[in-house]
């Protein structure tokens, strides 16, 4: 019984926080899509994610952080891009938070989810065809060859 009554009020004490909302660290929900291309856009849907709390968002494969485009951020989502150079595999996602004080360090905040970037096969690059000065495709009397069935 006499450890009830200070055990209650520690307890207590813990929750007694005026604005802990503005507190929280900013927390991913979903990923979507999970899977990726580079060149698509990718949302993030949580709570603190506004530019107020997040100043960037990077992805890491733990060797290379690349910073990513923020298209749209709310306090309830960011919409970014995966950067055209991004290289296959799985990525984590990192956020810079805008320091608490002005004197304070920005802090890099590892997020538990992963993306993966898909391999964008290689196309075939065709040759041009060459073109007159009036930008029409040029004939074969143009290119100066003859058709083989007019001699």
């Amino acid at each position: 019984m006499r450890l009830l009554v200070p055990s209650l009020l520690l307890a207590l004490s813990c929750f007694a926080a005026d604005n802990v909302v503005d507190e929280l660290a900013p927390q991913v929900k979903t990923v979507v899509p999970r899977v990726v291309k580079p060149g698509d856009t990718v949302v993030i849907t949580g709570i603190q994610l506004g530019a107020e709390r997040v100043q960037d968002l990077y992805l890491s494969d733990h060797k290379f952080d690349m910073k990513v485009k923020v298209l749209d951020q709310s306090t309830g989502m960011i919409k970014f891009r995966i950067p055209p150079f991004a290289k296959a595999g799985r990525l984590q996602l990192l956020m810079l938070m805008k320091p608490d004080k002005d004197d304070d360090d920005p802090k890099l905040l590892e997020i538990p989810a992963y993306l993966l970037i898909e391999d964008v096969p290689v196309t075939e690059i065709t040759q041009a065809q060459p073109t007159d000065k009036s930008g029409k495709a040029a004939t074969q009397e143009q290119k100066g060859q003859k058709d083989p069935q007019n001699p």
